[in-house]
């Protein structure tokens, strides 16, 4: 069976969280604009708010009722990776009743034997660079055709929605052949200038380590892969990169260098040489974000971002075990595109995006950025 009659056979099933009466919170959120949606049996259903919870004026969900809409919102499949980990991420798109259609990033996970919902709203636009204010050297990564990019900051920092940002801006200038596989998918694409191919965890491929292998055989230019969580995962990543892919993924970590740390934590010491040796040469750029609030009425949250692109000093601090050191770098050639996040925070301040107190507590150097703030440098 090929991956659209497979795709075809599950949403014949008619399984859906949109199928179930949990559906009208999901659209309480939208109506909300909230960012998150939080619901477990025995208590009020949560929302997030410009970042704040807050209970919904409902009654308390009934913890029995919960477990079968998730269950009859589940394909069999799906059940039987929830009933054997106890948590599963699944993308659903919900129709309002004005017509339009809204996504859901969706993990269902077990708390004290019951089951409980966590649903982060996707926006159906993809949106452009500038409208995420994100950094202008994004544009010029998308320009490369060879390499791996990497996306580090904690969940919820807004990672998936640059790379689509990303993603949507090669398919809008470049024609090449982007396949993506995501766990799951959170962004729709469609065909632009590119030929865009999404292939889902649990419908279109049973999990990653098939679709890795299967995606160089895919005649791919460009290769989206989700969230980077184990060794097998970055291997194969490199690999793409190293035969002349543009490889794009996302992982947990507090900055650009602490992501050069994750990524070596995943092997074992005496293989840590060859993957520096291949992250010096195959990386085109490591870009750390986090969501701040903002002081703007209609923007709710900017992103506070640090940008260490590939340069002759980059892949010497790399190949030298010096990935602690990298600040230096991206100090001495900011005129190149590169960033510290203290350069970001700063930029978000005196732009009038972000308080100064906002910008302080969420850096790791204070001190810095209130001096860069008082003009000293």
């Amino acid at each position: 069976m090929n991956d659209e009659m497979a795709r075809a056979d599950h949403l014949s099933e008619h399984k859906s969280l949109a199928n179930t009466s949990l559906k009208k919170y999901f659209e309480a959120a939208v109506r909300l604009e909230a960012s998150d949606l939080l619901m477990r049996g025995g208590q009020k259903v949560r929302v997030r708010l410009r970042g704040s919870l807050r209970a919904l004026d409902t009654p308390e969900l009934d913890a029995d009722e919960v477990e079968r809409e998730i269950e009859a919102s589940m394909s069999p499949i799906h059940w039987e990776q929830y009933a054997a980990h106890g948590s599963i991420d699944i993308g659903t798109d919900f129709p309002m009743p004005d017509g339009s259609s809204h996504r859901f990033r969706v993990n269902v996970f077990r708390t004290r034997g019951r089951s409980a919902i966590a649903a982060r709203r996707v926006s159906n636009k993809i949106l452009k660079f500038k409208d995420l204010y994100l950094p202008q050297a994004l544009e010029k990564v998308c320009e490369t055709h060879q390499g791996l990019v990497l996306l580090a900051g904690v969940t919820g920092s807004g990672k998936s929605t640059t790379i689509a940002s990303m993603i949507q801006h090669i398919n809008d200038n470049r024609p090449c052949h982007i396949v993506t596989i995501e766990d799951p998918i959170e962004y729709l694409f469609q065909d632009s200038k590119a030929l865009i191919n999404q292939r889902e965890i649990g419908i279109d491929v049973p999990n990653f380590a098939t679709g890795l292998k299967a995606v160089v055989r895919e005649n791919p230019d460009v290769i989206l892969i989700g969230e980077m969580r184990d060794r097998e995962t970055f291997e194969a990543a490199l690999q793409a990169a190293e035969t002349g892919h543009l490889v794009f993924g996302t992982i947990h970590a507090s900055s650009a260098a602490q992501a050069f740390a994750r990524i070596y934590d995943l092997f074992p010491a005496e293989e840590r040489d060859n993957i520096r040796n291949m992250l010096a040469f195959q990386m085109v750029a490591f870009v750390y974000q986090k969501l701040l609030p903002t002081l703007m009425e209609d923007v709710a949250r900017v992103p506070a971002v640090e940008v260490l692109l590939q340069s002759p000093p980059t892949r010497k601090f790399i190949l030298d075990g010096r990935e602690h050191e990298l600040d230096e770098v991206i100090k001495d050639h900011r005129n190149d595109g590169m960033q510290s996040f203290t350069d970001s925070l700063v930029d978000l301040v005196e732009k009038q995006l972000v308080h100064p107190k906002i910008a302080i507590a969420n850096s790791a150097k204070p001190e810095e950025v209130k001096m860069r703030l008082r003009g000293i440098s």
